[in-house]
């Protein structure tokens, strides 16, 4: 199947809606996708994601490279067949997660040396090997290898580590060997507006399927990653899906797409949903609150998931405060299906900014933090 179609199908300001055709399938833009980062999203097996409707979900290359490794999933037939998904995967190039192994990362020109967090024992990861790895892993999408950039950092060593990343990036592009698979370049460059500019420049030069924004929510303050967006959505490439890399919260989604954004990835539903945390309708709760031990009522009465059709806020807090693992997987159940229901709801407006859509059809979200 030919990987090289997004088609924008109709946009609303900045805000676009499109389809992306992939070797395993269609995705529907914008869209939410739930992070699987050891080849499974947290306490979720696939029937569980087909059911909340998951079109596209996450994996990541430097956690699959150790464990289980290259020669299990080879022989498994790719990632797809090893974890029974049969719908789109993309991975990420592990430069993040380098990255924050802080002091156990050396980065040279030639590669990244890092230690595992498993063992310490040391490993090397150039741009070419981190292609090899996510073409056994078999992902429809894989990312370029990177150095995110720290925060904060000033113009120049922000244009030193972007300009390694654009190198970084031909290497990915040369190494790829798989016409059948999609890759994205990534956009870096800090705080710093010229930089993501030029950065830009370079990945549109090399050519890529699809173009990604990466070292945001990196810990800089909203307000940066909203100037730096705002920037960027007067740049990126119409005929390209875009890709807000680990990005956030259901406000964080709304901005975004109101920006060009097409496609997203976090941890936050299935991370908060695993400690108590639920998204609805009506804001944020917290299931170990006292105030739900009589409250017989599901979390959410307009949502149709499975957890929120079979039981009561009651007694998801009973089997909270009683440690019974499965409420981990019922919460995180629910919160995807509130991700992926938003993006479903923007997908379908015809008319009206998305500002309008957080304070008409969102009341009091509560997510601004």
């Amino acid at each position: 199947m030919e990987v090289k179609e997004f088609k924008l199908l109709s946009s609303d300001g900045f805000a676009r809606r499109g389809s992306l055709k992939l070797a395993h399938g269609m995705v529907e833009t914008p869209i939410f996708m739930p992070v699987g980062t050891c080849g499974c999203v947290k306490t979720l097996d696939p029937q569980s994601l087909n059911e909340v409707e998951a079109s596209i979900i996450l994996g990541n290359t430097y956690h699959l490279f150790l464990r289980p490794g290259l020669e299990v999933i080879s022989k498994a037939g790719g990632l797809h067949q090893f974890m029974n998904w049969q719908k789109p995967i993309l991975s990420d190039s592990g430069g993040f997660q380098i990255f924050s192994l802080g002091d156990n990362t050396k980065i040279t020109e030639d590669h990244a040396e890092f230690k595992s967090h498993l063992d310490g024992s040391k490993f090397k990861l150039s741009p070419e090997l981190a292609v090899e790895i996510q073409e056994v892993l078999g992902s429809d999408i894989h990312m370029v290898l990177d150095e995110c950039t720290p925060y904060p950092a000033d113009y120049e060593t922000a244009a030193k580590s972007m300009e390694r990343s654009m190198r970084w990036a031909k290497r990915c592009r040369v190494a790829k060997s798989r016409p059948e698979l999609a890759q994205f370049g990534i956009v870096q460059g800090g705080m710093h507006e010229e930089l993501r500019k030029i950065s830009l420049e370079h990945l549109l030069d090399i050519g890529f399927e699809g173009y990604a924004i990466g070292g945001l929510s990196v810990g800089e303050p909203k307000e940066d990653m909203i100037r730096v967006l705002d920037f960027m959505k007067h740049h990126m490439p119409q005929e390209k899906p875009r890709y807000l890399m680990g990005v956030g919260t259901p406000l964080d989604l709304i901005e975004g797409v109101s920006r060009g954004i097409d496609m997203f990835d976090c941890v936050m539903p299935t991370r908060n949903g695993r400690n108590g945390t639920v998204f609805t309708s009506t804001g944020r709760l917290n299931i170990k609150n006292q105030k739900w031990k009589f409250d017989f009522d599901p979390l959410d009465p307009e949502c149709a998931c499975y957890t929120c059709q079979t039981f009561t806020k009651s007694y998801l807090r009973h089997l909270f405060k009683a440690s019974e693992p499965s409420v981990q997987r019922f919460l995180s159940i629910h919160n995807l299906q509130y991700y992926l229901n938003l993006m479903s709801e923007i997908r379908k407006l015809s008319s009206g900014s998305t500002e309008d859509y957080e304070y008409s059809v969102l009341p009091e979200l509560n997510v601004r933090d």
